[in-house]
């Protein structure tokens, strides 16, 4: 029999074992050969990059407009930024509208910015005190 402690640590496995795993993006079947895939997934990264965060149907209509090879449907279209989310090519944005979720992809920050913030943690580390160091004791 379970006293009142007992149930906070049923919760918690309950909680924990109630979650789905994350899906892998990695394993993402593109359905083409990898050298179309990449030309497709270029052709859509620099479409998003220039027309900023876009919805799928929005995606979609771009690309039809574009005219990018190699993409057969919309569906096909869903799979192929399922797996450039996968390789980090993409991220997901959800933005609260009212009652109602949107979710748009855009694409990730380049190289550059990244090196500015590494840069500038650089700089916070290198005007930080260094530590004091010990002196042997002589026993």
């Amino acid at each position: 029999m379970w006293l009142g402690g007992g149930n906070g640590v049923a919760k918690t496995l309950v909680r924990h074992f109630s979650r789905k795993c994350a899906p892998n993006l990695r394993k993402i079947n593109p359905k083409v050969p990898p050298q179309e895939a990449a030309s497709i997934a270029q052709g859509l990264y620099h479409l998003i990059k220039h027309t900023g965060p876009l919805s799928v149907s929005n995606t979609w209509n771009h690309a039809k407009e574009s005219g990018i090879s190699g993409l057969n449907s919309k569906t096909h279209m869903k799979i192929m930024l399922k797996w450039m989310r996968g390789r980090k090519m993409l991220k997901l944005l959800c933005n609260h509208v009212g009652s109602s979720k949107k979710f748009l992809h855009c694409t990730l920050p380049e190289g550059p910015q990244t090196d500015q913030s590494n840069n500038s943690l650089e700089l916070q580390l290198q005007t930080e005190k260094p530590p004091m160091k010990r002196k042997k004791q002589i026993r």
